[in-house]
């Protein structure tokens, strides 16, 4: 029991209430304490589903990389080498990257956007090629996109020298794997043995042959 002032003794019921105020502050400096933490605290990165998750690529063999140069050095040269002969317009797009075009679905221009914003994965020196890989967009999707490139040495536009050479961008294709190097003996298989040739067919109105009919619509008498 306390005492005021004067020496009398104060009633219990005042210094109940001074504690029960002192504990009501006490909770909502605590409440606004966690409340503030939790605003500060980073929101949380959604879970991705188990389906949707990219699956580890497999390592590559040796034999497929054999004969192909992947050093920092070599891919830097060639990509330099690839803008400036774009900027200046020294490239042929061969017919059987226009075939390849025609069948996927992708333009010259997304060929160009390759060539331009992506980047060189792989340098074939005996065959003076290169392995160029982007991405296009088709209906908002972005699909991968590679580009081979030959460079020829000793031969040019017409006036003989190296600064006039023509690159010939021999195939573009939608690779089934985009994160692997093409070795030379598949891009060889690809270029020799690949149709140029975009075969179509009409269908005709009717049941095929050996197939019999279910009948057709008939006038009403």
């Amino acid at each position: 029991m306390g005492t005021d002032r004067t020496g009398t003794a104060a009633p219990p019921s005042s210094t109940k209430e001074v504690q029960g105020g002192t504990d009501l502050l006490t909770l909502r400096a605590q409440l606004a304490r966690a409340e503030k933490a939790a605003r500060r605290a980073p929101t949380p990165v959604p879970v991705r589903p188990a389906q949707l998750s990219a699956k580890p690529v497999k390592p590559q063999r040796e034999v497929d990389l054999a004969g192909v140069a992947t050093d920092d050095f070599s891919l830097a040269r060639a990509h330099a080498r690839l803008r400036e002969a774009v900027y200046e317009g020294h490239y042929h797009v061969c017919a059987h990257a226009i075939g390849h075009a025609r069948a996927e679905g992708f333009l010259e221009h997304d060929i160009m956007q390759v060539l331009l914003a992506g980047r060189v994965r792989a340098v074939y020196p005996e065959d003076r090629r290169w392995l160029v890989c982007g991405y296009f967009e088709a209906c908002g999707v972005a699909l991968p996109l590679h580009v081979v490139v030959q460079h020829p040495y000793g031969r040019s536009s017409g006036h003989g020298g190296s600064e006039d050479a023509v690159l010939d961008i021999v195939t573009a294709f939608v690779p089934k794997h985009p994160h692997h190097i093409i070795s030379r003996a598949r891009l060889a298989v690809m270029l020799r043995y690949d149709d140029e040739q975009i075969r179509s067919r009409t269908a005709q109105v009717g049941n095929r042959a050996g197939h019999r009919s279910k009948g057709k619509w008939k006038r009403s008498a």
